[in-house]
């Protein structure tokens, strides 16, 4: 195979693929390198294939394989309301932990074109990509975590998944049994597809604009009234969170609405989001801020029970960045650009 052919088939199963890596590792910039790793071993191995068995199956075992190998290396991806407590009313933020492995979003404009799911799938692709299943991924033992992505949401059989792994149908079985179990006691038990299908297209649009209006008018009373009264409100890589209208009331008031915004409707990680460009006295200009990723009451009220506010390293300030990403990249990833 030629190897500008070899790019031609690779580019049909990249969205699909870099998914996969991210549901695997929680992060866009693992995924990346996964994928990136993964195509270079295919390549290396092309002749071995020689076209025997499915060429989508032949890649899904050696990204795989390639994303086994990145998480056995790596430390859980952390989210901040798993980190101890949430904060009062009259807290203080503490410093960002920028060395810390946080989960990261993904863009729902990088996911492959919808297709009939398998019968073997019990997630949607957008469902699979949702904040709460990629963190509740990051409690599964790596081989676990493989087990339940190929089976659940790629849709291949325990025969198929044995064979991707290089183990047995009875190791796949047990390893998905037991992944099921730990991810029911953290999974929600509605999606946020399943919240915004209740809510409609119109509903859901008429909201994400309601609240980046709020924000930019300073409107706590319209803000406060868009939230569920246990809503919680994070700012990865920050760790200070809090919960409950009071604390987040007190939070919006005191930090937020102090500044000025504008704002870009967005999807992330299956789920309404914003990107949030604020203001920067020092240079004059809007600077691209936070991805706020907003996650649905499940009892369909229409209300905001979760806003994780993905900060960029432009709001840090250069004392707080470390490796942390730029708002041009991480904008660039949503499809908005670095000035609104």
């Amino acid at each position: 195979m030629r190897e500008d052919e070899f790019g031609q088939l690779a580019e049909t199963y990249q969205a699909e693929l870099r998914a996969h890596c991210y549901r695997m590792l929680g992060s866009v910039h693992d995924a990346e390198d996964a994928l990136q790793e993964a195509m270079v071993r295919a390549w290396k191995g092309i002749d071995r294939f020689e076209g025997r068995g499915s060429v989508r199956s032949w890649l899904y075992s050696i990204a795989t394989n390639t994303a086994l190998d990145i998480a056995r290396r790596r430390s859980r991806r952390e989210v901040a309301v798993d980190m101890g407590s949430p904060a009062g009313p009259g807290a203080e933020l503490d410093a960002p932990l920028t060395d810390l492995p946080w989960l990261e979003p993904y863009p729902d404009r990088w996911l492959a074109q919808s297709s009939p799911p398998s019968p073997e799938a019990r997630y949607e692709q957008r469902e699979s990509i949702e904040l709460a299943f990629a963190a509740a991924m990051q409690y599964l033992p790596p081989l676990q975590r493989a087990v339940l992505v190929l089976r659940d949401v790629a849709g291949f059989s325990a025969a198929e998944t044995a064979g991707l792994l290089g183990t047995s149908v009875a190791s796949v079985t047990s390893a998905l049994q037991r992944a099921r179990g730990t991810a029911a006691t953290r999974l929600p038990d509605r999606s946020q597809q399943a919240a915004l299908r209740m809510l409609g297209d119109r509903r859901s649009q008429d909201l994400v604009q309601r609240y980046a209006d709020a924000m930019e008018r300073g409107d706590i009373q319209a803000l406060v009234g868009m939230l569920t009264e246990d809503v919680t409100w994070s700012m990865p890589p920050v760790p200070t969170w809090f919960r409950g209208l009071e604390s987040v009331r007190d939070f919006l008031v005191r930090f937020p609405l102090t500044d000025r915004w504008r704002h870009r409707p967005v999807r992330a990680s299956g789920q309404l989001a914003v990107a949030c460009y604020r203001y920067d006295e020092d240079d004059g200009r809007f600077i691209p801020g936070v991805i706020d990723v907003l996650a649905l009451d499940a009892d369909g009220t229409g209300k905001i029970a979760a806003v994780t506010g993905f900060l960029t390293a432009d709001i840090l300030g250069p004392e707080n960045t470390g490796n942390w990403v730029s708002g041009e990249e991480m904008f660039a990833r949503f499809g908005v650009p670095a000035r609104p």
